[in-house]
């Protein structure tokens, strides 16, 4: 639990101290930068039958691409979403949801494709560590339209990339000194950069709330939840990003701090079903400027792979 508070600060909000660790680890940030630009340089693309939207970021953890999957999906009919599945105890490709009915259980899909899939009742949901076969196998069942769930390093994959950026970065160092998984100047092959609070912004309202509520989570840098708690939240537990929960010790948790219910985003409480203990559900929505949609609604009917 150090390990990781002790990278979320100096990734997302770096005390002067923390300077030390960046300039010392800057050196690898540089090779390892240089590698992900020389894989980016040098990559040949290649175009599908299906146009592809990417929805992903550069920085490490959360940045708002699952609801904001979830709304871009939403607008479309017989679209695919085909995502990694990070967590999930499960190899390969799965099919987790087929115009919406679903197929396998959380476990095997992974917390965030799970998400999507109980959120899009007509959409079909893939995960699989394979981008390039999750699309073949997509594309035989004819959808009209693929999103790629955190695709934007799918440098291979030609698609109109989406680059979500959150409102304040701190932190503008390749990994391992800072949180960016590839230079920060890569932002520039993005089609469109959506930043956070001017091109879209959060909306969160929590479902099922009572007068004593703990805070349960697992997912990346949860200090971002903290301007949305009221202050009936008594006490916060924060797991590994993706981690699962045991029915028992979150029993036990309520128990102890004499609270009336669990307080859990979305993303936790889909792992949590079941469970036979009081949740409260932080429900976070998107809203999204038009122009995105306006750009993405271009692409897709201008697309014509044999240009």
């Amino acid at each position: 639990m150090f390990i990781k508070s002790f990278f979320e600060q100096v990734f997302f909000s770096p005390k002067w101290y923390h300077y030390v660790y960046i300039i010392g680890l800057f050196p690898f940030s540089l090779i390892y930068g240089m590698g992900m630009w020389l894989r980016r340089k040098f990559a040949k693309t290649v175009c599908y039958r299906t146009p592809i939207i990417s929805v992903g970021n550069l920085i490490v953890g959360g940045s708002g691409k699952t609801p904001f999957v979830i709304n871009l999906a939403s607008k479309y009919p017989n679209v695919a979403i085909i995502s990694r599945g990070y967590g999930r105890q499960s190899k390969g490709l799965v099919e987790v949801s087929r115009q919406g009915k679903i197929l396998v259980d959380v476990k095997k899909s992974g917390d965030e494709p799970m998400l999507m899939a109980m959120s899009l009742p007509e959409a079909t949901v893939v995960v699989s560590e394979d981008r390039d076969k999750a699309i073949d196998f997509v594309e035989k069942r004819g959808v009209n339209i693929i999103i790629l769930d955190d695709g934007f390093n799918k440098v291979k994959i030609d698609k109109y990339d989406i680059l979500l950026e959150p409102e304040k970065i701190r932190n503008h160092h390749a990994f391992p000194s800072g949180p960016f998984r590839e230079f920060y100047s890569t932002r520039k092959q993005a089609d469109f950069i959506a930043r956070e609070e001017k091109e879209f912004t959060r909306k969160v309202t929590i479902k099922d709330a009572t007068d004593r509520m703990i805070l349960v989570t697992a997912i990346s840098n949860p200090k971002r939840l903290d301007k949305y708690l009221p202050s009936n939240v008594v006490q916060k537990y924060c797991y590994a990003d993706h981690a699962y929960f045991n029915e028992k010790e979150l029993k036990n948790l309520l128990k102890a701090n004499h609270a009336n219910s669990i307080l859990c985003t979305s993303k936790d409480r889909v792992k949590m079903d079941g469970f036979k203990l009081p949740i409260s559900e932080m429900k976070l929505e998107l809203e999204i400027q038009n122009e995105i949609f306006t750009h993405v609604d271009e692409y897709i009917e201008g697309y014509d792979c044999e240009k």
